[in-house]
């Protein structure tokens, strides 16, 4: 019992003893290496994944934006010369673009529809040589030639194309009877364009496989959008867009339901329930209860006998088979000229 006793306190004490100074050492000099590795690995890079409903949106609400922008400048500019506008609508939309450049990007902001969406721009170049990160959404904002850049390619360079194509259109680059010069020149403008239609549709493609880039603007000068707030969901509520689209189901259904009613038919079905049926009966006689005036070649409705203005009572006999008598709902089943003979409705 005694060597029992003994044995266990001798390795209770022996399990209490810390380890040597040398183990520390030895243990850091063998995962020193390990540690190292991982931190310098390009692997350590968390691989993140915008939304890219959100990035399209965004660029959809910059247009949206800009046209709210121009709808506004060109009612200041509504009393002036009829015309003066639309010669240079093109410099209208290159200003819009540049104020809303001048007072988002180039101040390290967001634009009015990537802050909806809570996106920002990177600077996706320093994102290659950096090691470690926390979020995958860290990263510094573009820099001052990428702002540069960013304008000149989206507000001059628009401006630039719309002008040339304008310019080509005006003098007819695209005739046969133009000078070779002109033609070769067309042909030119109509190349780059499906170049860059075809470049535009590749990088789409690859926008939509990979996440990144919505335009080529933005795959040349190496800015990604990226989410400004980790935990900040989309700001835009579906409950809008769906008003948006109940609404205009209701509008196309009013524009084709309308037409299709006879309006002098609900009126006189709307009539004897209508509160002033009484006081139009009780009018003046004399006028024609259609345009309100003394007629002057009065016609008698049959068989109520009611007066009317000739083309009054005719177009609206012509127009409508079935019509009744404006004061007393009556069917109008002929017309007569005062004081003269029977006229059938029909000719």
């Amino acid at each position: 019992m005694r060597e029992t006793l003994a044995s266990t306190s001798s390795s209770t004490a022996s399990d209490s003893t810390p380890p040597i100074e040398s183990a520390w050492i030895n243990a850091h000099e063998r995962l020193s290496p390990r540690w190292q590795s991982s931190a310098l690995s390009p692997q350590s890079a968390i691989p993140i994944a915008i939304s890219r409903v959100n990035q399209v949106d965004a660029g959809r609400l910059d247009i949206e934006m800009s046209a709210m922008l121009k709808e506004q400048m060109v009612k200041v500019f509504s009393v002036m010369k009829p015309g003066l506008l639309f010669q240079y609508e093109a410099e209208l939309d290159a200003f819009l673009e540049f104020l809303i450049w001048r007072f988002s990007i180039w101040v390290d902001k967001p634009t009015p529809g990537n802050a909806l969406m809570n996106l920002r721009y990177r600077d996706e170049r320093t994102m290659e040589t950096r090691a470690k990160l926390r979020t995958g959404l860290e990263g510094p904002g573009l820099t001052v030639y990428q702002k540069i850049w960013y304008c000149v390619a989206t507000v001059g360079g628009q401006y630039i194309w719309t002008r040339l194509q304008s310019f080509s259109a005006f003098r007819q680059w695209g005739d046969s009877e133009q000078r070779s010069l002109a033609r070769r020149l067309w042909f030119i403008v109509q190349r780059v364009e499906g170049f860059y239609k075809a470049a535009s549709f590749a990088n789409l493609l690859v926008f939509l496989y990979t996440g990144r880039y919505r335009n080529l603007i933005e795959r040349a000068i190496k800015a990604r959008l990226v989410y400004g707030s980790p935990h900040m969901n989309r700001a835009v509520s579906f409950e809008y867009m769906n008003r948006q689209l109940v609404w205009n189901e209701f509008s196309e259904m009013l524009l084709l339901l309308l037409p299709l009613l006879n309006s002098s038919s609900m009126k006189n079905f709307l009539r004897p329930f209508s509160k002033d049926n009484s006081s139009g009966s009780a009018g003046d006689e004399t006028l024609c209860p259609i345009c309100q005036a003394n007629p002057t070649t009065v016609y008698l409705a049959l068989p109520c006998r009611h007066r009317y203005c000739y083309y009054c009572l005719r177009t609206r006999c012509a127009a409508t088979p079935s019509f009744r008598c404006t004061r007393c709902s009556e069917p109008v089943v002929a017309m007569q000229r005062h004081g003269g003979l029977v006229d059938t409705k029909k000719e």
